[in-house]
């Protein structure tokens, strides 16, 4: 079995709650099998390398949540695209509140932004479109930094009807959050603290904004995975919060049903239909999600939802996992206690960690010594090891990383486009002139391998993510010693 670490806490009394009302219990109690979850982690382990966290709720029970080190249960996470349903919700409150209207025209919120002569699509293009990506585009606008990038919206060709034509559409999103922000007076993260994030007890969101000043909407919220699970659980009881009906439960089961159909393949998880920001999915479930596998996944006729945070590659193969080892898990009625097999899943789970580089040899020569790099995009001038330490320049300014041995320790990093953020190294002597060292951005997918090798008294540096927009390694520099 390979080390993934699943930090597991599985609390057997239902007296301790989460701070918004979601009590634990055991899997049992809830009708799910400890083996049936021990199978599970033990799938993750073997066929999916980059899980960050998981909180299954069965029957508003919280019965198993986890965190692989150095992911955290009091880290945010970054959401990408999950942030997208978040986005509806508000959109739906300010319906609720008479602000707006699903037949309204985009191009009314936005005169000043408007083509000279906006074409016919354009003017038939309404909020309902922007919610179910069918906007008429046959491209997603770009959005730049020297243009309102409501504007640069409008001035994309619209050749298709509004209505006819899907086309998952981030900026589609960014008009919702732009619009609700033009009739509330707020961002969408100051709109939704006191209707949703207080009530719910989500602390310390965060959402990035446009250059504008506009909460991005279709991306950029950040907050913990239980936080995930709560707004899973929202909608799984139609919007119903201690006895509080938060979001209308008409809202609910339109953002949640399916709005628009995206494809036919049987198998894929991208194919069940697309509702309001929500993606339908197989086994009469639906989600929201984000890219590198980000997941609140709500099973209504389970009575179960499912948060995952991950930074994976394949997406549907988390899917894939969830649907072959945990939805049979689950059972219509209560299980027989089974201390022996919860204990069991407890201790295996209790020490393991996210693969960190094996020592297999001592300090080669190069270490303590400086190599200088030629100028370079990553900005990287120079390279040493201190010990465990790695130690680079980056645009001038030394970065000292620590790493633990054989574990994970925390700091900040800043790596080429990545400023100064939490994360967490580890590092080791992985052959007679290799170092290898992991970085783990802990609040984000990220996790970058370092690997520095000394050939012919040259020191090649290599660092690649495990995932990304774009090409995920990077062009080896050469050094030479100072």
């Amino acid at each position: 079995m390979k080390t993934l670490s699943f930090a597991l806490i599985v609390v057997l009394s239902g007296s301790m709650s989460l701070a918004a009302g979601l009590p634990r219990s055991s899997p049992e109690a809830q009708g799910v099998s400890s083996p049936a979850l021990q199978a599970f982690i033990e799938a993750a382990d073997k066929k999916i390398e980059g899980m960050n966290s998981i909180i299954l709720i069965r029957h508003g029970h919280v019965v198993a949540e986890g965190w692989w080190s150095p992911y955290a249960a009091d880290a945010a996470h970054s959401l990408y695209s999950l942030s997208k349903s978040f986005t509806s919700t508000a959109v739906g409150l300010a319906i609720a509140e008479g602000k707006l209207n699903l037949d309204d025209e985009v191009l009314k919120f936005f005169p000043d932004d408007a083509p000279a002569e906006p074409s016919k699509n354009l003017k038939a293009m309404r909020v309902s479109d922007l919610l179910r990506m069918s906007t008429g585009h046959q491209e997603e606008p770009k959005r730049t930094a020297d243009q309102p990038w409501t504007k640069t919206f409008l001035a994309q060709p619209v050749p298709f009807k509004p209505g006819t034509h899907f086309l998952y559409n981030t900026s589609a999103t960014y008009m919702l959050s732009a619009i609700v922000q033009k009739v509330t007076g707020m961002t969408l993260l100051d709109y939704l603290k006191p209707r949703l994030f207080d009530p719910l007890g989500i602390e310390h969101p965060t959402w990035e904004t446009s250059p504008q000043g506009i909460s991005t909407g279709g991306y950029g919220l950040s907050i913990r995975t239980e936080d995930i699970a709560k707004f899973g659980q929202l909608y799984l009881q139609k919007g119903r919060w201690n006895g509080k009906q938060l979001v209308p439960a008409a809202w609910v089961e339109a953002a949640t049903a399916r709005q628009t159909s995206n494809g036919s393949a049987p198998t894929s998880d991208w194919d069940q239909g697309y509702g309001y920001q929500f993606w339908r999915s197989r086994h009469a479930a639906y989600r929201a999600d984000g890219a590198f596998g980000q997941y609140c996944i709500v099973l209504p006729e389970q009575d179960a939802v499912i948060a995952i945070t991950s930074g994976v590659k394949d997406m549907q193969g988390v899917l894939n996992l969830v649907w072959d080892k945990l939805l049979p898990a689950l059972k219509a009625e209560p299980l027989s206690p089974d201390d022996d097999a919860r204990k069991a899943l407890e201790t295996t789970l209790a020490g393991l960690t996210l693969p960190t580089p094996a020592r297999s040899a001592a300090p080669a020569k190069f270490a303590g010594k400086t190599y200088r790099f030629p100028t370079n995009a990553q900005k990287i001038d120079a390279v040493k090891i201190d010990g465990n330490t790695l130690v680079l320049r980056v645009n001038g300014t030394d970065q000292r990383i620590d790493c633990g041995s054989g574990s994970w320790k925390k700091g900040r990093v800043g790596l080429g486009p990545l400023p100064s953020q939490p994360a967490a190294a580890s590092g080791a002597w992985t052959g007679d002139d290799t170092f290898k060292a992991k970085v783990c951005f802990y609040e984000t997918p990220f996790v970058v391998t370092i690997s520095l090798k000394e050939s012919n008294g040259e020191l090649m540096f290599e660092s690649q993510s495990n995932v990304g927009f774009g090409a995920t390694k990077a062009p080896q520099l050469v050094g030479k010693p100072e």
